[in-house]
């Protein structure tokens, strides 16, 4: 399976011109790497200009992404965006659960259920984001942190559909901080989590995961999470808005 990179672009860049030279420049850089999947997710409004460049571009192996999503079609929802909607920018994954949504936008873990079942049911893959706070870190509450967000997040999600299910591991102690999860302790989380999938569904499906790390990536540590630690890809922030450095990221990668 080829890692997974995932360019997570938050509220930037602050202009369409700016959103444009950054995804050409990795577009271009990326050319010859054919040996990880490539998904960007910028603001919805930079959607339209990068499908509109994406369809020029038949052998490009970058694909789209979104960073939320609501859980209705369409309606009287002032601000929200539908999976439909993304479904028509050939958006192929989304963003659910992320830490600043969970913290700053107090989404909890029965919203971020109806989303990830929304995104299934138009065959768009989440990418659902778990990961602990500093104190419940000191405190030692991974385990029970992330087997609450997990369990809710995915109540009454069947065997199948996990399947279609992409993790990722997001310390939030660790995010935009440029000091990321130690190798050893990313490790131990990652199997916390296939340990958490495996109880509630089986070993078998917790072993086909996906489980992505997330918090201060870079090009120098990337290759240590995914063959030191053994996860499937990586959710890059900031770093995913320096073409070279996000580059060279997936080259790394791969």
């Amino acid at each position: 399976m080829k890692p997974l990179i995932v360019a997570n672009w938050k509220m930037n860049p602050q202009n369409l011109a700016q959103a444009k030279q950054i995804f050409n420049s990795v577009k271009k850089g990326l050319e010859d790497v054919k040996s990880a999947e490539v998904v960007i997710c910028p603001p919805f409004i930079y959607l339209p200009t990068l499908f509109d460049f994406l369809s020029r571009w038949i052998k490009s192996q970058i694909k789209l992404g979104a960073q939320n999503c609501f859980w209705e079609e369409k309606g009287a929802y002032t601000g929200e965006i539908s999976l439909l909607m993304l479904k028509n920018f050939a958006c192929k994954y989304v963003i659910i659960g992320h830490s600043e949504r969970r913290g700053i936008l107090k989404e909890t873990n029965s919203m971020i259920n109806k989303k990830i079942k929304a995104a299934l049911s138009f065959g768009i893959k989440p990418i659902l984001c778990v990961g602990e706070k500093k104190e419940e870190k000191q405190k030692e509450k991974i385990f029970v942190v992330l087997k609450s967000q997990v369990e809710q997040g995915l109540r009454k999600i069947s065997k199948k559909e996990i399947e279609n299910i992409i993790f990722a591991y997001e310390p939030v102690w660790a995010i935009g901080s440029g000091n990321p999860c130690s190798l050893d302790e990313s490790h131990v989380v990652r199997l916390l989590l296939q340990k958490i999938i495996a109880q509630k569904y089986s070993r078998q499906v917790a072993q086909k995961l996906q489980i992505l790390y997330g918090g201060s990536v870079k090009s120098s540590n990337v290759n240590g999470f995914i063959k030191d630690a053994g996860f499937q890809g990586v959710l890059v922030g900031g770093a995913s808005l320096d073409p070279k450095e996000f580059i060279e990221i997936v080259k790394n990668a791969s």
